[in-house]
């Protein structure tokens, strides 16, 4: 299906421990519904890079991807929403984005982030100075259509309600912190919030 020119395209960034090929099913499924997909991987370092690191890594491939007046959709799956949301709020992305979406992120942080003490892990844990800092002023992200998506039956971000933040919060009948980025209802969720009007 040829893509729809009028829509801003839709950058979908991963989570930790993975890559953008955790969204073959999705970048599919909305390219067939005539929306322009890309894909971003982090350089991770062995979980060695910070959250904010990572952003900055963001921040340049949005820099060198797409033009300085293009407006962006953003996805974020689990850490990739994290790391979304400090381009947001704190390198200027909130000036560039138009939607943004996050899939079972850890907005208030998760317990199995104690597993590991990896920087990105410790950042990701309950109450950490990071993410305190990023929610003292969350309600930046009410300048951009903000929606999170979170399940109860996540299992990796313990508890499941840590993945909600804002207004626009939806439940997804979804097993598994795995499947969200490819179950049908969470392809079906993450279409519908993108194609809403601004």
């Amino acid at each position: 299906m040829t893509t729809n020119s009028s829509r801003n395209p839709v950058l979908l960034v991963h989570g930790i421990f993975i890559n953008s090929i955790v969204f073959r099913k999705m970048s599919a499924y909305l390219r067939e519904r005539g929306w322009s997909v890309y894909s971003f991987d982090f350089v991770q370092k062995y979980g060695t890079l910070g959250l904010d690191e990572l952003a900055e890594q963001l921040k340049s491939y949005i820099e060198k991807t797409f033009p300085p007046e293009q407006r962006l959709n953003l996805v974020g799956l689990s850490m990739g929403g994290i790391v979304s949301r400090y381009y947001l709020q704190r390198l200027g992305g909130i000036e560039r984005v138009e939607r943004f979406i996050t899939i079972s992120s850890p907005h208030h942080g998760t317990w199995m982030a104690y597993l590991l003490p990896t920087l990105p892990c410790v950042q990701m844990r309950p109450n950490s100075q990071f993410l305190q800092d990023l929610n003292r002023d969350a309600i930046v992200l009410e300048q951009v259509n903000f929606v999170s998506t979170w399940t109860p039956w996540d299992f990796i971000i313990v508890p499941g309600s840590s993945s909600q933040l804002g207004d626009k919060t939806i439940e997804l009948p979804v097993f598994t912190h795995a499947c969200m980025a490819r179950h049908p209802k969470s392809l079906e969720t993450v279409e519908r919030s993108l194609a809403v009007r601004v």
